[in-house]
């Protein structure tokens, strides 16, 4: 077993450039490829069905391209203007016309959406049908991986789809190995190897500085800034760190057509993993390839965590995988002993264990800035030795059994919190819906 191999094919597979929420954008994905299957026929029905996972993160977040939120408008310009080809960047080029046509089909009540009954954590299906074609196609276990493609009675894809089928990444013997150790083979990784971890770096800088030039979603990340030039606040690492993570998050929940490096299928854990350790890199000192390598970990830790709690969940990836790996990072940086990298694992653990995701929205900045405020706190504490001790709560007598005790939190007691926080969150919308239509 060739170690580095893995690790380099789990960075290509996992750290991937998305434009838009990665829920709303896999949909548009999934329409788009189903429209494409149809050739030039005008669309008479496009029906979608997504599992509870992708509907709570797709329910409120701005789209690409698109001035609605929601999955009806993703789906409605993915299978109108999308472009397959382009990935995750499939709504990268929509023209206005694309944009009308999408909004006609909704108008006409041309689009449907429906919640499946799966424990899929990734479940999308489009079914589309022409004036004379029609198509269906699936997206499983990852946000751009088609496991089933048919036109009109011909099967063009057909991958096996049981819940006990996982992917090859799940099945990563990397998640089998200790932190410490993991990091050791990045560690004797060469800068050509991990390049293309700039690249992330660069984009997510980009986004951040945007959302940070202007009010943007929610604004959390240009209200910090404001606090720092009122003098409320000091530019120091912590601040930098939540500054730069929210205003990225804030310009990409609004809908900005920006791409930014996602991590583990997620664009705002690719903004929480990499950009608290820009705000690192900003203020001290860090060569090309000691930052390419922090990088790696960052990204490798997020996906070592979301083994265990799943791709989504009730629990905030952000808060207990990405901003885990940016802490690790910012610690591996400093020069902290293993000793003390599993120290940071244990302090971010302790602290945002707790943090819901209750679905993509503008208000994922503040929590994006809670975790990079956690992953700085975390790796500052560890820094000197400070942590919380085994038995903790959920904490373990490793940093590794912390994750595993994680993992059976996200699996067992947050199952059903996720079917809680699906039902306050259907009930608004209901009742939102109900007065629109009474005006």
């Amino acid at each position: 077993m060739n170690i580095k191999n893995i690790i380099l094919e789990t960075l290509n597979a996992e750290v991937v450039p998305a434009i838009g929420c990665t829920e709303p954008v896999a949909v548009a994905l999934a329409c788009a490829k189903a429209r494409e299957l149809i050739s030039d026929d005008s669309i008479e029905k496009l029906d979608i069905i997504v599992g509870p996972n992708i509907y709570k993160n797709g329910l409120s977040v701005g789209i690409p391209n698109c001035e609605e939120v929601g999955l009806v408008s993703a789906g409605a310009i993915g299978a109108c203007g999308g472009d397959s080809s382009k990935d995750l960047k499939v709504l990268e080029t929509v023209s206005d016309a694309q944009r009308d046509e999408a909004k006609k089909l909704i108008a006409l009540n041309k689009v449907t959406i429906d919640i499946k009954d799966t424990s899929e954590k990734i479940y999308i299906e489009a079914n589309i049908k022409g004036k004379h074609n029609k198509a269906n196609v699936i997206i499983m276990k990852k946000h751009n991986n088609f496991v089933f493609i048919k036109k009109n009675d011909e099967i063009i894809l057909e991958t096996k789809t049981e819940e006990s089928n996982h992917s090859k990444i799940e099945r990563n013997p990397l998640f089998d190995m200790s932190i410490r150790d993991i990091i050791k083979e990045v560690e004797e990784l060469k800068l050509n190897d991990i390049k293309f971890m700039l690249d992330g770096v660069n984009m997510n800088e980009h986004i951040a500085n945007i959302g940070l030039t202007k009010k943007t979603g929610m604004g959390v990340g240009f209200g910090i800034k404001k606090s720092v030039e009122d003098n409320y606040l000091k530019n120091d690492l912590m601040t930098d760190a939540m500054m730069l993570t929210a205003g990225a998050s804030d310009a990409r929940m609004s809908g900005m057509v920006i791409p930014v490096m996602s991590s583990n299928g997620s664009g705002n854990n690719g903004l929480t993993a990499i950009l608290p350790i820009v705000a690192y890199k900003n203020m001290f000192e860090v060569s090309d390839e000691n930052l390419a390598k922090a990088v790696a970990i960052s990204h490798l830790m997020n996906s070592y965590i979301k083994h265990f709690i799943g791709r989504l969940s009730a629990l905030c990836a952000c808060g207990v995988a990405a901003g885990t790996g940016s802490g690790v990072a910012i610690a591996w940086l400093m020069g902290c002993t293993y000793d003390q990298i599993d120290m940071v694992i244990d302090n971010v653990l302790a602290n945002t264990s707790g943090m819901i995701c209750d679905g993509a929205k503008e208000g994922c900045a503040l929590k994006l800035s809670s975790s990079a405020s956690v992953a700085v706190q975390s790796a500052l504490l560890a820094k000197n030795s400070l942590f919380a001790p085994s038995y903790n709560g959920i904490v373990g007598e490793t940093c590794e059994e912390s994750i595993r005790n994680l993992g059976t939190l996200a699996k067992e007691a947050f199952e059903t919190a996720d079917k809680v926080i699906l039902k306050v969150m259907k009930s608004m919308e209901d009742r939102n819906s109900n007065k629109e239509l009474s005006l």
